[in-house]
C-alpha cells in the first residue's frame, strides 16, 4: 500500500487528541528511484531513513511518516499514475469490479456504485464529479511500467509479493471507512494532498481484513497531510482512514501492499507436514499408533503430554538437520510474482549466445527469480514416494495476470534428487566451470547446463 521518504516524523509516541500533525521537511530533496538493485531501490524508497533504522524502529512496530518538499520527486511520483491517466486505460477495455471500484464512505460504511460490465470513462468521470465517489483503481502495475519495475524490484527485495491500488478521490470526501489491513503498507502521495488519521490497533499484526466503529477506535494517535512527494508506512493492523480535504479539487495516491499470509506461522503450516513424513521415517515413535478411540473423542487432553514429546522431537530434528523445505509457500511466490521488467533488453528471456559445453564456465542469472525445492515426484503416481528436485522461475510469468487471482502456468525444471547438489552449486557460485559441477558423468553435466541455458537461466561466460 505505502512508499517513499525524506526527512522522516517519530511517529512511534501517541499523541493526545486532537492530535498535532507531523511535518518535518526533508533537508535536501532524494533523488529519484536507484533501480541497480532491489536493495538500492528499497533504499531510496525510505530515503533518508537507513534500512537497518526502518527495521529496527519502525517494521511491525509503528508507522513512519517522511514528509517532504522535492518537486523533482513529486513530479516523478505523479508519472506513476493521474487522474488523467484514466480515458486511456478505460479505451483498453477495464471492467466494474475487476479492474476499478467506484466506492463512498456513508455513515462509516462503504457503499459501492459499480455499474456492470466494462467501465465507461464518461459514467466514471461523472460519479467521481457528481456524486463524490472515490475511484479504485486495481493492480494499475499491470498497465504502468514504471510501477512494474517499482513492484518487481520489491518482489526481489522482500521475497514475498508486493500488490498495489491506485486511489483517486475528489475533494470533501472519503472513500473508506475506518479499517485495518493484513498487509505492510506503503503509501505514496502522487496528486493532491489527502488527510489521514490512524488509530491504536486493536489486533497487532492482523491476519485478516477489517472494518472497526468509530465508537470503538477512539482517539486518533497520528492525524497528519500527505503531498505529492510524501511517504506514509504502517504495520498490518493499524487502523486507517483518509479523506480528500476542502481546498484540493482531488487526491490521488498508490498504495503498494506487501507481506499477505508471510509470517512465521505460515511458514510453520507449509514446511511441518513435509517434516513429519521425513522424520517419521528414521523415528518411530512417530510411527506408532494413536490411541484407539482417539478420533471419536471431544477432548483429547489426555493426549497432550504425547504431543508435546513428539514436538520436541520434531524440533530437535530440525536443530540436528538445520533443514526445513518450504515448497508451497515458494510455488505460490514464484508462480504468482511480476516477471523481470527488462525493457529494452527483453531480448535476454530468449536463449543466445554460446551453447554451455563441458568446459564452458557458467552463471546464474535473475537469481531473484528462480527457486530450488525438493518435493513428491508430480509425474509419478506409483504408492512409491519418489523425491523430485524441481527448479521453478517467474522468467515467463504474464505481468497482465499479476495479483489478480488467476494463477499462472508453472515455469520450471524437474530433475533427479541427485542434481541438488550440483544446482546448490550454480546458485551459491558467481560463476563455475560444467565440468566442476557435482555429478558422476559429463553428459549429466551438460544437459543441466544446457536444461537451464535454455530456460534462460544461466548465461555462458
Amino acid at each position: 500500500m505505502p512508499k517513499k521518504g525524506g526527512k522522516h516524523a517519530e511517529m512511534g509516541k501517541e499523541t493526545q487528541a486532537p492530535c498535532k500533525r507531523a511535518k518535518v521537511e526533508a533537508a535536501c530533496s532524494p533523488s529519484v528511484m536507484s533501480f541497480e538493485s532491489p536493495d538500492s531501490l528499497f533504499g531510496s524508497l525510505i530515503s533518508p531513513i537507513k534500512q537497518e533504522v526502518f527495521f529496527r524502529e519502525y517494521w511491525e512496530q509503528k508507522p513512519l511518516l517522511v514528509q517532504r518538499n522535492a518537486p523533482r520527486l513529486a513530479a516523478y511520483y505523479q508519472s506513476l499514475f493521474q487522474l488523467s491517466d484514466l480515458k486511456e486505460l478505460c479505451s483498453q477495455g477495464l471492467y466494474y469490479g475487476r479492474d476499478v471500484n467506484i466506492c463512498r464512505c456513508v455513515n462509516g460504511k462503504k457503499k459501492v456504485l459499480n455499474k456492470e460490465g466494462r467501465v465507461n470513462y464518461m459514467q466514471l468521470k461523472k460519479d467521481f464529479d457528481q456524486k463524490k465517489a472515490t475511484i479504485q483503481f486495481h493492480q494499475p502495475q499491470r498497465f504502468k511500467e514504471e510501477l512494474w519495475k517499482i513492484q518487481e524490484k520489491l518482489e526481489c527485495y522482500f521475497g514475498s509479493l508486493v500488490g498495489s491500488n491506485v486511489y483517486i478521490t475528489p475533494q470533501g470526501s472519503q472513500g473508506l471507512p475506518p479499517h485495518y489491513d493484513d498487509v505492510e503498507v506503503f503509501i505514496l502521495q502522487l496528486e493532491g494532498e489527502k488527510h489521514w488519521r490512524l488509530y491504536k490497533p486493536t489486533v497487532h499484526l492482523a491476519r485478516e481484513y477489517n472494518v472497526e466503529s468509530e465508537d470503538r477506535i477512539g482517539n486518533p494517535t497520528h492525524e497528519f497531510v500527505l503531498k505529492p512527494g510524501d511517504l506514509l508506512y504502517f504495520p498490518r493492523g493499524t487502523i486507517h482512514q483518509a479523506d480528500t480535504p476542502l481546498g484540493t479539487s482531488y487526491s490521488t495516491h498508490v498504495t503498494i501492499s506487501t507481506y499477505q499470509n508471510n509470517s512465521w506461522g505460515d511458514f510453520l503450516l507449509d514446511t511441518i507436514p513435509g517434516l513429519v513424513f521425513e522424520t517419521a521415517k528414521e523415528d518411530v515413535a512417530l510411527r506408532t499408533s494413536i490411541p484407539r478411540q482417539l478420533l471419536m473423542q471431544v477432548d483429547i487432553a489426555d493426549s497432550t503430554e504425547k504431543l508435546s514429546s513428539l514436538l520436541r522431537r520434531l524440533a530437535d530434528r530440525v536443530e540436528n538437520t538445520r533443514e526445513l523445505r518450504s515448497s508451497d509457500m515458494k510455488k505460490d511466490f514464484i508462480m504468482n510474482r511480476l516477471p523481470p521488467c527488462l525493457g529494452c533488453e527483453a531480448d535476454l528471456l530468449t536463449p543466445g549466445g554460446k551453447l554451455p559445453k563441458i568446459d564452458s564456465k557458467i552463471r546464474l542469472q535473475f537469481r531473484d527469480h528462480a527457486v530450488v525445492t525438493v518435493e513428491p515426484d508430480q509425474e509419478n503416481s506409483d504408492e512409491i514416494r519418489r523425491e523430485m528436485v524441481y527448479v521453478y522461475h517467474s522468467l515467463k510469468n504474464r505481468r497482465e495476470t499479476h495479483m489478480m487471482g488467476t494463477e499462472d502456468e508453472t515455469h520450471g525444471l524437474r530433475f533427479p534428487l541427485s542434481h541438488l547438489d550440483a544446482l546448490k552449486q550454480i546458485w551459491s557460485s558467481s560463476a563455475v566451470c560444467v565440468k566442476e559441477l557435482k555429478l558422476i558423468s559429463d553428459e549429466e553435466k551438460e544437459n543441466l547446463a544446457l536444461s537451464l541455458w535454455t530456460e534462460c537461466l544461466i548465461e555462458v561466460i
